[in-house]
């Protein structure tokens, strides 16, 4: 089977970082009615990483890019566009991606932050290969982060067994001889914004009032309802684009928010779960970093290699879904 025109775009590099405190399931049983039992049997987490008091979601994308630069040999002096993916920004009026700029000291580029909470890091990625492709943009530092710990409640059982803090980083470059990006697929429902929010200058959301008082409210059934029925169709809807066959895949890497959600979709879009990859086992729900985390902890245990065919999807708050396929190395 042929498959679509590819853009020519290409993923060059990564890196990941997360804190180095460890919140375990034993360390949650002394703060809520819960036990590690229970927290891995609904959602496969056993432990999360927590950014530390004066750590913020700068200093997470920061360590990210500059655990990339280590490992490649790639340079940001001729960035010219940096796209950071969060909800969690240090501040609300001063962009990440500028922090970033600022930090490493590259001198000629665009920088803003883009907020699709756990969509986030696919909707950047999908934004930067469209305009790298389109020739207005040659290099791109995408990055995805949050510091979910700052705005978690650790009084409610529901959510706070869910969230931790990481990072994840990669360049994305012009690439004319060997395109990457194969097929891109976004979407939302803002009927469902009221399912998974955190408050902010409004009191309501389309008519619904809201509580939470800065920190993250959740229905979890209704989330978990709309990723197991959206993805699946996503995932049928990428595979059209880019004229694939589920086989085409060799790697299914979705958002990691808990592994009931991944192996329900798994069953209904007919990947097979071996072919997932998450994040979440010991770093939790870390909304836009758990993408890139995912991919590099696949590429660190050998998984992952060049020339794999790489199927990525967020979705979250919203509600937001975005998807991607695309070749690694």
């Amino acid at each position: 089977m042929s498959i679509a025109s590819p853009l020519q775009a290409r993923v060059t590099a990564i890196g990941s970082y997360v804190p180095d405190r460890i919140l375990s399931n034993a360390d949650l049983q002394g703060m809520v009615d819960t036990n590690d039992e229970w927290i891995v049997q609904r959602t496969g987490i056993r432990e999360r990483r927590i950014a530390a008091a004066n750590e913020f979601t700068s200093h997470l994308c920061i360590a990210a890019v500059q655990n990339m630069l280590t490992r490649y040999p790639t340079s940001l002096n001729d960035v010219d566009l940096v796209i950071v993916a969060t909800h969690t920004p240090d501040l609300p009026s001063t962009p990440v991606a500028c922090q970033i700029q600022a930090h490493f000291g590259i001198p000629e580029t665009g920088a803003y932050d883009l907020n699709a909470t756990c969509s986030g890091f696919a909707y950047a990625l999908h934004t930067a290969s469209g305009l790298v492709a389109a020739g207005v943009h040659r290099k791109v530092l995408v990055v995805g982060g949050d510091s979910l710990s700052k705005i978690t409640d650790y009084t409610d059982r529901s959510t706070c067994i869910l969230f931790g803090d990481g990072a994840g980083a990669v360049m994305v470059e012009r690439e004319e001889e060997n395109p990457a990006f194969l097929a891109h697929h976004l979407g939302s429902d803002g009927t469902g914004g009221k399912h998974v929010y955190r408050t902010g200058l409004a009191s309501e959301l389309n008519g619904n009032p809201l509580a939470g008082e800065g920190k993250l409210v959740q229905n979890g059934r209704e989330v978990y309802k709309y990723a197991v029925t959206t993805v699946p169709q996503g995932i049928e809807k990428l595979l059209a684009k880019g004229r694939l066959p589920h086989t085409a895949i060799d790697w299914f890497i979705p958002h990691s928010a808990n592994l009931r959600i991944i192996e329900s979709i798994c069953e209904k879009s007919g990947i097979p779960f071996e072919k997932a990859l998450y994040s979440l086992e010991y770093y939790g729900n870390t909304s836009a970093a758990s993408i890139p985390l995912a991919l590099d902890l696949g590429l660190q245990e050998g998984k992952v290699k060049a020339g794999d065919t790489l199927l990525l999807f967020g979705f979250g708050g919203g509600l937001t879904h975005a998807g991607l396929i695309m070749r690694w190395g």
